[in-house]
């Protein structure tokens, strides 16, 4: 089912076939497993849904080799990122949610919590199907803002209920920002992130462990080692090519970039 209007993008599938792919780039999915299993991989990683599992996944591109098994079921809410913006409420914990859900972006629900997560799905594709309400973009985002909601809290039930001060979040949420526009690609160094966002290096590393755990320059090289592996799979890249892009000085820096942040050579690792 699929209802697109100017004001709101909207899709609901029961599916994963497209994810991933350009005809997903601009959304976030947000997947309930129902039945069966589910094999992918995600940020290089062997990642598995099964029965109860909620999967939220931001960056479609970081998932590959989508393997359902013959009894999988899913439903799968698509919503672009404008729309997500203009429906998350007025709660710093999404930053904390979203940081944990780059690592790891399957929760596992317990009954109650699934049969709600259920229930909020049938809500929204109820109204998306009212296509003559008077006040439907409202109807939309509230809709909208119910599943976000639960989703926090969902997580904070997982991980903990702490919330996020605001400079913190807005820190980090810029932080982010530049990097999933790609500026790892040009710049690896805290010092240039820390310049932008008008703070010490030091300050940006300590927010950035308050809030997720690690430094800047873990996430600073976790978005850059996804971004070269995800080119090293791809054999019509050459080496040569790849490392320009990322601005080495050299191959054979590149080379020693890929040995110490993925365990191999590329050469090894394109196997």
């Amino acid at each position: 089912m699929c209802y697109m209007e100017e004001t709101e993008k909207i899709i609901i599938r029961d599916t994963l076939d497209g994810l991933g792919t350009d005809t997903y780039s601009d959304y976030l999915a947000h997947a309930l497993c129902l039945e069966g299993t589910c094999s992918l991989r995600y940020n290089g990683e062997e990642r598995r849904l099964q029965a109860g599992d909620l999967m939220i996944v931001r960056k479609g591109k970081l998932v590959e080799r989508i393997r359902p098994a013959e009894d999988f079921r899913v439903k799968v809410v698509y919503v672009t990122s404008g729309f997500i913006e203009l429906s998350t409420p007025l709660s710093n914990y999404g930053m904390k949610g979203q940081l944990a859900l780059f690592l790891n972006p399957i929760m596992r629900l317990d009954e109650e919590q699934m049969q709600r997560c259920l229930t909020d799905f049938r809500m929204l594709e109820s109204r998306l199907a009212q296509t003559d309400h008077h006040f439907r973009k409202d109807l939309l985002i509230a809709s909208v803002q119910l599943l976000i909601i639960d989703f926090f809290d969902f997580h904070s039930h997982i991980y903990g209920e702490d919330d996020v001060p605001l400079q913190n979040a807005s820190i980090m949420s810029r932080f982010l920002n530049m990097l999933e526009n790609g500026a790892y690609r040009s710049h690896r160094e805290v010092n240039y992130y820390a310049g932008k966002l008008c703070v010490t290096p030091k300050y940006l590393s300590e927010v950035s462990r308050k809030v997720s755990g690690y430094a800047a320059g873990y996430w600073i090289n976790r978005y850059t080692v996804l971004d070269i592996s995800r080119l090293l799979r791809d054999r019509s890249m050459t080496f040569v090519r790849i490392s320009d892009m990322f601005g080495f000085s050299s191959p054979a820096y590149f080379s020693r970039y890929v040995q110490q942040h993925l365990g191999m050579s590329p050469t090894e690792y394109r196997g």
